[in-house]
């Protein structure tokens, strides 16, 4: 394994970073890095023998960062920033289908595995229920819409503007 990234080297990171729980002082999911961040290598390791982990000072922070290697370009690489995340809940704006057949129906939901940069676009992993992942163009996706809290027992209660509340069934 050779490193595509060397010691002082300015470099970009591409996806948000997040504690993974091996950044001492933060909890686990905290943002340790936002996406385009321009931080200088430091120094190259391994983790499992297969995987290169580059610590990078990120000066703006003054946070120094595990990041592996498909989480860095260089920083005078073009970049633009993908619409959608790592994890991110994402919604078909339209039918999927693979060889006509229809595999993700409009507005079904699916979680973001990975972003794939093109050399101007971006596709996503994208894993719908039902363990199927499919590579989808942005221009297929959209934000999941968030569906909003039930409301509390009683809230109509206290809002009059809303109405009277739920009727109650005497036992």
């Amino acid at each position: 394994m050779r490193p595509r990234f060397e010691h002082g080297e300015s470099v970009r990171v591409v996806r948000n970073i997040r504690n993974d729980g091996t950044f001492p002082g933060a909890d686990t999911g905290t943002l340790l890095v936002a996406r385009g961040s321009i931080g200088h290598v430091r120094d190259v390791g391994t983790f499992l023998q297969d995987q290169l982990i580059y610590s990078v000072h990120f000066l703006a922070d003054d946070r120094v960062v595990g990041c592996r290697e498909e989480e860095l370009q260089p920083a005078d690489e073009p970049w633009a920033p993908s619409r959608f995340e790592f994890r991110q809940k994402v919604a078909a704006r339209m039918h999927l289908a693979i060889k006509g057949e229809v595999r993700v129906q409009s507005g079904e939901v699916g979680e973001v595995i990975k972003v794939v940069r093109g050399d101007e676009d971006f596709s996503y992993h994208v894993y719908f229920d039902g363990d199927r992942v499919l590579q989808v163009p942005e221009t297929a996706l959209q934000e999941a819409t968030v569906p909003p809290l039930s409301e509390p027992a009683g809230a109509h209660e206290s809002n009059p503007e809303l109405g009277p509340g739920p009727e109650q069934i005497e036992p």
